[in-house]
C-alpha cells in the first residue's frame, strides 16, 4: 500500500488499492454547498462548447480567459487546482477543414471528397485531435504564464487506468505536478484512440465507468487522486425537470442520484461536444458513490467557478443526502396559502389560537426546557460566548414571562379589518382603508430561541403566515417550540402556516421568491441584516441592527436617579440590543464623589471599562482605551466619554450610535427637550433606562424586532408593524367619465371612523 495525499479539510487515511487503483477513502465528501469553500483539491472539467466558438470558428477566447483567470486566483489561494479540457478534436477539425480547402484550390484535380469518403469519421477524429491539440495547449500554457502558474499536459487512454502500472505512473505523476504547484491539464488521446461516441456495455469491474468522453475522464481522475471537488463546466446550466426551453421546466440545485433520478429530463447533447447531459449524471453520480463532491453547471455564467467556490447556489450540486424537508418554494406556497386561510378567521378564533400557544409554554415546560438544555450544553462544548450563552438559555420564569405576552397579543387580534380613514368622494361613493396583513414573513433570528413564540403569535395575530430561520445553536429549543405553536394552529388552520427554516441554503433560496414572501426582517448584528439586504431579490428587509445605546449624565442629573438608571442599562441584561455600550458624562461631573461611585457600581457589577480618548485624557490613570466608540459589546463591557454639554451628548450619539436607543439624566427640561428633539434614534428616552425599549414593556405584548430604519415601521416592531392597509371603495354604478364631464362632482368629504371592523 503507497500513502497518497491527504485533504487537511478531510482528516483520512487516503490509500490506493493494488488491485483496481482507486483510492479507498474514508473522508466525508462536502455535504453542502457552505462547505465549498473547504475544498483543496478541485478538479475542472471544461466542455467543448466552453472552448470553441458557437459558429465552430476558432477559440471562444473570452470565455477562456475567464475560466483561467477564476482558476489561476484559486490556484494562488493555496488550493490545487487540475483541468480536464475538451476541444482539441474541434479546434483541430476547424484547422484541418482549412487545410482541406486550400488543397482543393491547389490541387483540384484531386476531389478531397473521394479522399475523406472512406473511414471519414475515424481519420478527421484521430486527426483533428493530434492537429489541435498542440493550439489548445499552447493558448493554455500562454494564458496562465499571465498569472505565473506553470501547467503541463497530460494525454492519457483508456489502457492507463486498466494497467495497474500505468495507473499508478499517472495517478503519482499528477500528484508530484500538484504537489509542485504546477495545474497539470489532461485530455483523452483521442490520435491514437479508438473513436467512441456513446457509452458502450461495461466491461471492467462493476463499480467502475468506461472512459468514453471527457466527463468519464475526469470523474476517474478525481477519484484516482482523490479529489474534494469536481465541477463539470458546459453550457448547461444543470439539471431540469423537463426540457430546459420548456416553460415550467425547473432547474434543481440539488440532486440526489439515489432519489431524484425521475425528476430529471435528459436533453441533447452539445453539437460540439460528445458527452450529453446523460453522460454527465452518470460521470457525476459516479464519482459522488466514491466520495467526490460534484457540481453541473454552465462556464458561461460569470464568475461561475468562483462563485460555487463561495457557496452560491449555481448550477446542480449533488448529494447522497436525500431531501428530509419539501422544497423552499413549495414551503412557501404552503405557508402563503395557510395565511390567507387565516385571514379568513375571526379575532375569536386567533385570540383562542395564541391562547393556547401560552398555555402550550406553561404545559410542557419541562419538555421545553430539556431541549433547551441540550442547546446549551453542545453550545458550551462549542465554545459559544458567554453573552450568546445568555441569550440561548431559558427558564420558567422566562417562560412565564412569555406566556403572559402572548396572553396580552390575544387581546389585540381585532386589529384586523379597522378602518383606518373614511371619505365620502361624492354622493353615493364611500371610500375605506382599512388594516390588513402584509401576508407572509420570513423572520430570521439569532440565538434567543424565547423570541420565537413571540413571533408567531405577533403574525397569528395579525394574519400573516410565516417563515422563521433560528440560530443553529438553538436548533433544539426552536424545534420543540415550533411544533408547540404549530399544536395550537391545527383545529383552525394547517400547520404549514407556520414553517421553521433549518439551513442558510433554504434561507438564501427563500431570499429569492419575492412572489411568495412580502417582508423579511433579520433579527441580529449588523452583519446579518447586511447580508440579508445583499441577498434578498425584490423582497423588502425590515433592519433589526445593531443596538450601540447611549446613556448621558448631565450636570443637572439627580445623581442616584442616574446610578440606578446606569445599572440597570448595562447590568440588566447585557446581552439584549437595548443594553447601554456607551456612558456620557458631562465634564463638570468628573473628578467628584459621583464619579468615583459609577467607578465602584461597575467594578461591583464586574462591568470592564474603558475610556474614550477624552476620558482618557483628562484622568491620570483611566482605563484602558476603547478600540472604537462605535462597539455593541454585548457583555459586562462599556465605554465611558466625556462631554462639554447637551449639544455635545447629541453629536457624539447622532455620530456613533446606531439610532436604536439613546437615554437623558437630567433635570434641566430644555436640556431634555433638546435632547428628545435632535436625538436621531427609533426611540428616545428621559430619565429612563434604555431597556424600555422593548415590545413588552412598551404594551405591544411583544416584538418582532426593533427596527432602526424610517420607511414602515420604527422602533420595537409589535402587531401594528405587521399590518399594511388596503382600498374599498363601494358605489351605485358610478364612472369616471361622469365626473370628467361634469355631470358628477367629488365631495371628498373626510368621516371621522367609528371604531369598527370591516
Amino acid at each position: 500500500m503507497s500513502t497518497l495525499y491527504q485533504n487537511p479539510y478531510f482528516s483520512c487515511n487516503e490509500n490506493l488499492n493494488e488491485t483496481s487503483g482507486f483510492i479507498n477513502s474514508k473522508k466525508l465528501p462536502i455535504s453542502s454547498r457552505s462547505d465549498m469553500k473547504h475544498a483543496r483539491r478541485i478538479i475542472v472539467k471544461l466542455g467543448t462548447a466552453l472552448i470553441t466558438r458557437e459558429n465552430e470558428d476558432g477559440l471562444a477566447i473570452g470565455c477562456l480567459a475567464s475560466t483561467v483567470e477564476q482558476v489561476s486566483q484559486l490556484q494562488n489561494e493555496g488550493r490545487q487546482m487540475l483541468l480536464v479540457t475538451s476541444g482539441a478534436v474541434a479546434i483541430g477539425r476547424q484547422g484541418l477543414q482549412k487545410e482541406a480547402m486550400m488543397t482543393m484550390t491547389m490541387r483540384k484535380s484531386l476531389s478531397v471528397k473521394d479522399i475523406l469518403q472512406n473511414s471519414r469519421l475515424a481519420i478527421q477524429r484521430q486527426a483533428c485531435a493530434a492537429f489541435g491539440q498542440n493550439d489548445l495547449m499552447s493558448f493554455y500554457e500562454h494564458m496562465f504564464q499571465q498569472y505565473n502558474i506553470g501547467v503541463a499536459q497530460v494525454l492519457v487512454t483508456k489502457s492507463d487506468f486498466y494497467n495497474i502500472d500505468s495507473r499508478k505512473n499517472l495517478q503519482a505523476t499528477l500528484n508530484e505536478l500538484l504537489k509542485l504547484n504546477i495545474i497539470p491539464i489532461l485530455n483523452t488521446n483521442d490520435s491514437v484512440a479508438p473513436c467512441t461516441d456513446t457509452d458502450t456495455e461495461v466491461t471492467a469491474a462493476k463499480d467502475e465507468i468506461v472512459i468514453n468522453d471527457n466527463d468519464s475522464l475526469a470523474a476517474r481522475i478525481a477519484v484516482l487522486i482523490s479529489a474534494d471537488l469536481l465541477l463539470i463546466m458546459s453550457d448547461v446550466n444543470g439539471l431540469y425537470t423537463g426540457p430546459s426551453t420548456l416553460e415550467g421546466s425547473k432547474l434543481l440545485h440539488t440532486f440526489c442520484p439515489k432519489q431524484d433520478l425521475q425528476l430529471i429530463s435528459f436533453e441533447a447533447r452539445s453539437k460540439l461536444g460528445t458527452g450529453g447531459i446523460e453522460s454527465k449524471v452518470k460521470c457525476a453520480s459516479w464519482a459522488l458513490d466514491h466520495n467526490v463532491a460534484v457540481v453541473i453547471s454552465n462556464g458561461q455564467i460569470h464568475k461561475a467557478i468562483l462563485n460555487i467556490i463561495d457557496g452560491k447556489k449555481i448550477g446542480t450540486f449533488f448529494t447522497n443526502v436525500p431531501a428530509g424537508t419539501l422544497p423552499v418554494d413549495v414551503q412557501a406556497l404552503k405557508v402563503r396559502d395557510g395565511s390567507r386561510l387565516l385571514q379568513t378567521l375571526t379575532a375569536e378564533q386567533r385570540k383562542t389560537i395564541i391562547n393556547k400557544m401560552a398555555s402550550n409554554l406553561i404545559e410542557y415546560s419541562k419538555d421545553i426546557l430539556l431541549a433547551n438544555k441540550q442547546d446549551l450544553e453542545e453550545a458550551m462544548k462549542e465554545g459559544l460566548k458567554e453573552s450568546l450563552l445568555n441569550r440561548l438559555g431559558l427558564s420558567e420564569k422566562k417562560l412565564e414571562t412569555l406566556s403572559i405576552g402572548l396572553q396580552q397579543i390575544a387581546e389585540k387580534t381585532d386589529i384586523l379589518g379597522q378602518v383606518v380613514r373614511q371619505t365620502r368622494l361624492a354622493d353615493g361613493i364611500m371610500l375605506k382603508q382599512i388594516t390588513v396583513p402584509i401576508g407572509v414573513l420570513l423572520v430570521i433570528f439569532e440565538s434567543r430561541p424565547d423570541s420565537l413564540p413571540q413571533i408567531v403569535a405577533l403574525s397569528i395575530c395579525s394574519g400573516n403566515g410565516l417563515l422563521l430561520k433560528g440560530g443553529s445553536e438553538a436548533k433544539y429549543s426552536n424545534e420543540i417550540l415550533t411544533k408547540l405553536m404549530q399544536d395550537a394552529l391545527e383545529p383552525f388552520v394547517p400547520r404549514d402556516t407556520i414553517v421553521l427554516i433549518n439551513t442558510r441554503e433554504q434561507v438564501a433560496d427563500l431570499l429569492q421568491l419575492g412572489k411568495y414572501i412580502d417582508l423579511v426582517i433579520p433579527r441580529g448584528s449588523n452583519e446579518l441584516v447586511r447580508s440579508i439586504q445583499k441577498q434578498s431579490v425584490q423582497i423588502p428587509v425590515l433592519g433589526h441592527a445593531e443596538g450601540i445605546c447611549h446613556v448621558f449624565i448631565d450636570k443637572d442629573a439627580d445623581l442616584d436617579m442616574a446610578l440606578r438608571i446606569v445599572r440597570d442599562s448595562k447590568c440588566d441584561y447585557p446581552s439584549a440590543c437595548n443594553a447601554m455600550e456607551t456612558l456620557l458624562v458631562h465634564k463638570d461631573l468628573i473628578r467628584t464623589s459621583f464619579f468615583e461611585s459609577l467607578i465602584d457600581l461597575f467594578g461591583t457589577e464586574k462591568v470592564k471599562v474603558y475610556s474614550g480618548p477624552r476620558l482618557s485624557a483628562l484622568l491620570p490613570f483611566p482605563p484602558p482605551p476603547a478600540n472604537s466608540l462605535r462597539v455593541e459589546y454585548g457583555d459586562l463591557q462599556c465605554c465611558i466619554e466625556v462631554v462639554d454639554d447637551v449639544n455635545d451628548a447629541i453629536e457624539h450619539i447622532n455620530k456613533f450610535g446606531s439610532n436604536h436607543t439613546d437615554s437623558i439624566v437630567t433635570e434641566n427640561q430644555n436640556s431634555a427637550n433638546e435632547f428628545l428633539t435632535n436625538i436621531d434614534s427609533a426611540c428616545v428616552f428621559h430619565n429612563v433606562s434604555t431597556r424600555f425599549s422593548d415590545g413588552y414593556r412598551f404594551g405591544l405584548g411583544a416584538e418582532v424586532g426593533v427596527s432602526t430604519g424610517r420607511i414602515h415601521a420604527r422602533g420595537p416592531v409589535g402587531v401594528e408593524g405587521l399590518l399594511t392597509t388596503k382600498w374599498i371603495v363601494q358605489g351605485h354604478g358610478d364612472i369616471a367619465t361622469d365626473f370628467t364631464e361634469g355631470r358628477k362632482k367629488f365631495i371628498h368629504e373626510s368621516i371621522i371612523p367609528k371604531q369598527q371592523n370591516v
